[in-house]
């Protein structure tokens, strides 16, 4: 096997083999042409590993996928840990494409499949209201503390973006509605109470894998489940680390509302605070089960229904 590393940027692809040469190709699609041709012709005895690096790095790893290339993408934070553990001080885009292969040849990701054209451009839908959403918040913000002179003009942002809102929110339901299977994942999802159209859609478009995994998987993906700080005798409180910030934070909102309609949740809060547990930390655990639930609803396909209650 053949652990290969791509330190991504915006113009660059810095590429080095573990234990072998190293190149830089031009981040295009000239490029990543040149690389595709080098490593088709035996695609399943190489692995290629990259950081996730915003936009820059999708062309060259759906174009690796699409060629049949094993490809993972990787936490950055956790590709920088593994380089101080080696010793590794130093950071040039050669330095950090060795690293990468040297990584994969220590620790060989899986590769996982990546999500489809439609999905991405879900997300990007999603993302974009997300997006007109903060800076309309920004702009009532500035808009409660301005002076009477530039009112008009934080007024006038204000509808254009409320306009912008109502567009992108009108893109979203006809490209729900056009597939039938985000439709029924869809409903699948909002059948379960707390959950409404923007959390189902965040978590069709941000969490491809929801319904893929088990319920420790799915958790530690999305930052929401516990890790132990244990030495010696220490019992440390357990944190929460990495994920996905934007998902934790649709899924906080929906499991406030659901703290108030949705039984389960309402009661795995209530025994959590009558345990004494701080009102974050109950959250967070109802943040949990509310996952692993959505997870186990789109693993069995099966629409949310409550526990039927107890006859005496």
């Amino acid at each position: 096997m053949q652990y290969i590393g791509i330190d991504v940027s915006k113009a660059t692809l810095d590429v080095a083999v573990h234990d072998g040469p190293t190149q830089t190709v031009a981040n295009d699609a000239a490029g990543i042409a040149t690389l595709v041709a080098q490593w088709a012709p035996q695609a399943t005895t190489r692995l290629v590993v990259l950081e996730a690096t915003g936009v820059y790095h999708r062309e060259v790893t759906a174009a690796l996928a699409a060629a049949g290339i094993p490809v993972a993408v990787l936490n950055p934070r956790q590709v920088r840990e593994f380089a101080r553990s080696t010793g590794q001080r130093a950071k040039t885009d050669r330095l950090d494409a060795a690293i990468l292969a040297r990584f994969a040849a220590v620790l060989q990701p899986v590769p996982r499949p990546l999500p489809e054209a439609a999905t991405l451009e879900l997300a990007a839908l999603v993302a974009r209201r997300r997006q007109l959403v903060e800076m309309l918040t920004m702009e009532k913000n500035r808009f409660a503390v301005a002076r009477p002179t530039v009112r008009p003009s934080i007024q006038q942002i204000q509808r254009a973006l409320e306009s912008a809102i109502a567009s992108t929110e009108a893109d979203l339901d006809r490209w729900i509605c056009d597939s039938p299977v985000w439709l029924a994942q869809e409903t699948l999802l909002r059948s379960v109470p707390g959950i409404g159209p923007h959390s189902a859609r965040t978590l069709l478009a941000d969490v491809p894998e929801l319904g893929h995994l088990n319920r420790r998987e799915i958790a530690a993906l999305v930052g929401v489940a516990p890790m132990a700080v244990d030495s010696g005798r220490l019992r440390g409180p357990r944190r929460c680390y990495g994920g996905r910030a934007h998902v934790r934070t649709t899924l906080y909102m929906a499991v406030v509302a659901a703290t108030r309609c949705n039984p389960i949740i309402r009661q795995v809060y209530r025994t959590m605070k009558a345990a004494g547990k701080p009102g974050l930390v109950a959250l967070i655990a109802c943040m949990r089960r509310l996952l692993t639930m959505l997870n186990a609803i789109l693993k069995t396909q099966t629409p949310w229904r409550a526990a039927p209650r107890a006859t005496t």
